[in-house]
């Protein structure tokens, strides 16, 4: 009997690649947001939190909810994709993006692919998305290493 023993990464280890990630990106995207060069009316993540909730929140609010959808999809690469390189990374990442693009923008009421705020959310909400895949595959593949079964 041929015995395949496949091993994951450890919930905490997998969490704390997601909350890396997380943070790093939301480095980049509120630093953008501040330095006026970002296009988005407010960070996605917050936009989604006062939609869900009904009301004007604080930063940090949405900063929890981006944390909380980071990490969930963080997890999910580095516990359950059996393949885990770059291409796979930056696939999941342009499914996300995707998705945001079809799916979340309409629900906080910006309109497909956020065309009713204008055609830049686009490209802007691609960057997140690419950063997202390349420091998801870049801290896998450094702090993701399993040790024996």
């Amino acid at each position: 009997m041929i015995q395949t023993s496949q091993t994951r990464p450890s919930w905490s280890k997998a969490i704390s690649i997601g909350i890396a990630v997380s943070i790093l990106t939301a480095i980049v995207m509120v630093s953008l947001l501040k330095a006026g060069v970002s296009p988005f009316p407010k960070p996605p993540s917050l936009a989604f939190a006062e939609t869900l909730l009904g009301r004007t929140l604080p930063m940090p609010v949405g900063l929890l909810f981006h944390t909380a959808y980071v990490t969930f999809w963080s997890v999910v690469f580095v516990r359950y994709f059996p393949r885990k390189n770059l291409l796979t990374a930056l696939g999941l990442a342009a499914v996300l993006w995707v998705a945001i693009l079809l799916v979340f923008f309409p629900v906080v009421g910006w309109g497909i692919a956020g065309l009713a705020i204008g055609p830049k959310l686009i490209p802007a909400s691609a960057l997140p998305h690419l950063l997202f895949g390349l420091l998801l595959w870049g801290l896998d593949r450094y702090f993701g290493k399993q040790v024996g079964p």
